[in-house]
């Protein structure tokens, strides 16, 4: 019955070792990934944000001190 326990004992840490190594390449092999870019810059944003003009960088230079 020892030797039975030593076994189990030994094939769980063994299991647990691999499954950590293998969460640890997991996790390397996803950093090394390069995203793919589809869409560089566009030239014009889309909806109605925040848009720098030219009587808004007007309106900055006219509040600085």
């Amino acid at each position: 019955m020892a030797d039975q326990t030593k076994i189990a004992r030994r094939t769980f840490f063994a299991g647990l070792g691999l499954a950590a190594a293998a969460g640890i390449a997991a996790k390397i092999s996803s950093k090394t990934a390069i995203p793919e870019v589809t869409e560089t810059t566009p030239s014009e944003p889309k909806g109605d944000g925040y848009r720098l003009t030219e009587h808004v960088k007007k309106y900055y230079r006219t509040t600085t001190i």
